[in-house]
């Protein structure tokens, strides 16, 4: 019963989804212009090579953003099932929380959420 429901919530996604796509290419507007191909940037023409060099604290920044998020894709979960847990499910989190905040308070020192 449940994978036939599947199949057929499956099925009903995915000509949705090809409706979709199928109709916005019947009525989309197609213009043709070499303007098109070119590299744009706030309205001023692009001078120079577009392969350039980026300061490595922008990455620094991307992944300790990344690293909290996901520490709240994990937090979730938990805090449904929190009752269920008990006290070993809270110092589970404990836990965790401290590593983050241990790896929060080592950027910092590093100086890795300074903006220079």
């Amino acid at each position: 019963m449940n994978s036939a429901l599947f199949v057929v919530v499956l099925i009903t996604g995915l000509a949705l989804v090809g409706a979709a796509l199928l109709i916005a290419g019947l009525i989309s507007p197609r213009s043709f212009n070499p303007q098109k191909g070119e590299p744009y940037e706030c309205g001023i023409p692009s001078r120079g090579e577009s392969w350039m060099q980026f300061k490595v604290g922008y990455y620094l920044f991307a992944i300790l953003y990344l690293m909290f998020d996901v520490e709240t894709v994990f937090l979730f979960p938990w805090a449904v099932i929190l009752k269920d847990l008990g006290v070993a499910g809270l110092f589970n989190i404990l836990f965790f929380m401290v590593i983050l905040i241990l790896g929060l308070v080592y950027a910092w020192k590093k100086g890795a959420l300074e903006w220079k």
